[in-house]
């Protein structure tokens, strides 16, 4: 049975359900509150901005809420509100001529698009492997118009790959090499730190934030300027989905890694996964950017690969409270302030790779191990929901070229094995992370004394001459002196260094064609997400996801209507 559908464009649906359609409200941009201004008198603000009291406002919703923190003496809080009059249009025109378009502007709704199916048949069911962002969404698009999708995941459902993580790996070194922290239900996003805000200005950005909202994020997702989840929320998020997607005619298998993809005449036949071969229909490869060796199997069997440019770097610790007074001032205390972040450049500190910055800044968060089998040390960084966590980490990469590294489609793996390796051996096998303070790092020394991180499996003083290749020790030893200039204090004795951060992007690309979204040497094959090479993060691999599930669509039927 097909599963009702849902208005794709998150705007409309969830701000103005209560509200007839026919109604064209207006938009309130930059209207400023003080740190110290309570949001009850949003409206009297608004009011004033448009030459009205507060009680001619009939309706209104907050559509975007940011904090302005550029002055530490003036801190304030920005909103875009929407919002109709009472008086309706003539009230609002005249509103509108009032400030003469200057920050208020009507809006006029897009009713929703019907979806355009194509008419051929379908041989099988449509196939996703992988079920990350990109195949989660991409399977959500399809089941819910009715194509039935078939999910293969390697790792298991959401509440036993908790259990492997937190009691078999964290607490007993025990390592599932298909139940981790990159394989399982949800993908490497489960547990990640569930950051949404992207630079995409794919109308998509908002259909993937009312998915969440509509499984269990907080509404805020939908008006926050940097919108984040959580790493303690998405587990249950991503649970939600699958069921939903199970409802509609889907069905997600657990414990299925993809083992051989069989390619005839240029076109994909089968799949293979345990032993087992199963005729497909397409096939939507959502494999994510550690699958190393589906990239090796679909180099064997003639799928076209191609090296990338990818980040690879290190991720620096601080205490949160000293993130907090580089952001805040004086104000740092201030309970209405959110947990502060960062986003920091070294402009030119890489030489001939560019520039040193910041990836995935974690406030308040952990950092976390990622690797995908035995005998490896790799990190990332997640922040639960409150974001409360004692210490703040980022990654700060330095982008590689393949020149750097090797042109074969497979040597960026190769490069990320060889340090994540020694990573592993610098600190006895212990799956503990390789760690150095800053200043000492800068000063050629040795760190001794306490260790103290958020890194679960807990750390190990190395010397990052060990554990990194010169291209980025060389970077850091430029890049830090400019970073403290910026945050007096960033390379001092409380910042932390742990290495390597080696996953923050693939350092493969599966080549498909730019219009139909398909493998160039395997028709019905669609390379998806953050893993093929076409995204970079849970938002731009969801919306990638959707759109070559949309490229099906206007292909084929669907199974039932």
């Amino acid at each position: 049975m097909q599963c009702a559908s849902h208005s794709y464009d998150a705007h409309w649906t969830v701000r103005r359900a209560s509200l007839p359609f026919r109604v064209m409200p207006i938009v309130a941009r930059n209207i400023v509150l003080k740190l110290d201004e309570p949001e009850e008198i949003l409206l009297e603000r608004v009011g004033a901005r448009l030459g009205v009291s507060a009680s001619d406002i009939l309706h209104h919703a907050v559509l975007k809420r940011s904090l302005d923190a550029r002055k530490h003496d003036d801190i304030n809080f920005v909103y875009t509100v929407e919002l109709t009059l009472v008086g309706g249009k003539m009230a609002e025109d005249r509103s509108i001529k009032r400030r003469h378009g200057r920050g208020v502007e009507r809006i006029v709704p897009k009713p929703p698009i019907a979806p355009d199916f194509g008419d051929k048949p379908l041989r099988h069911r449509p196939v996703i492997v992988g079920f990350g962002p990109a195949g989660m969404f991409a399977a959500v698009r399809l089941a819910e118009l009715g194509y039935c999708p078939i999910v293969l995941e390697r790792g298991r459902p959401v509440r036993a790959r908790h259990k492997d993580i937190m009691q078999k790996f964290y607490r007993e070194r025990q390592f599932n090499p298909e139940s981790n922290l990159l394989y399982g239900e949800g993908g490497a996003g489960t547990y990640s730190d569930g950051k949404v805000y992207t630079r995409v200005t794919d109308p998509a950005v908002r259909e993937v934030l009312a998915i969440f909202v509509r499984f269990g994020a907080n509404p805020d997702l939908l008006i926050d300027a940097k919108p984040h989840i959580g790493s303690d929320r998405l587990p249950t998020i991503c649970r939600r989905i699958r069921e939903h997607i199970e409802a509609c005619g889907g069905e997600v298998r657990f414990e299925s890694r993809l083992d051989e993809l069989s390619v005839c005449d240029g076109q994909v036949q089968s799949v293979t996964m345990n032993g087992v071969s199963e005729p497909c229909g397409p096939v939507l490869l959502g494999i994510g950017h550690s699958a190393r060796d589906t990239f090796e199997m679909l180099q064997r069997v003639g799928v076209r690969l191609e090296s990338r440019p990818f980040q690879f770097g290190v991720r620096i610790e601080h205490p949160q409270a000293m993130v907090n007074r580089w952001q805040y001032g004086a104000q740092a205390e201030s309970p209405r302030l959110p947990t502060a972040d960062y986003q920091l450049v070294a402009k030119g500190a890489a030489g001939a790779c560019g520039d040193v910055y910041s990836f995935c800044m974690c406030p308040g968060g952990m950092i976390l191990p990622t690797n995908e089998c035995d005998g490896l040390v790799a990190t990332n960084g997640a922040s639960r929901a409150s974001r409360s966590g004692e210490f703040a980490n980022s990654g700060f990469v330095v982008t590689l070229d393949p020149a750097t590294f090797g042109n074969d489609p497979l040597a960026g793996l190769d490069f990320q094995r060889k340090w994540e390796r020694m990573a592993f051996e610098a600190t006895g096998g212990s799956y503990e992370v390789p760690s150095q303070r800053c200043a000492d790092f800068l000063f050629g020394k040795a760190s001794d004394g306490q260790l103290r991180t958020s890194y679960p499996l807990g750390g190990q003083w190395c010397s990052m001459g060990d554990v990194l290749p010169d291209v980025i020790l060389h970077a850091l030893q430029r890049a830090l002196p400019i970073l403290d200039r910026k945050m007096p204090g960033f390379s001092g004795a409380e910042g932390l260094i742990t290495a390597p951060e080696s996953r923050a992007s693939a350092p493969v690309r599966i080549v498909r064609d730019r219009q139909s979204r398909q493998s160039l040497s395997a028709a019905d094959l669609y390379p998806i997400g953050e893993g093929a090479g076409y995204a970079g993060g849970i938002v731009s691999a969801a919306i990638d996801g959707i759109r070559s599930a949309d490229a099906i669509v206007k292909r084929f039927r669907p199974i039932q209507k």
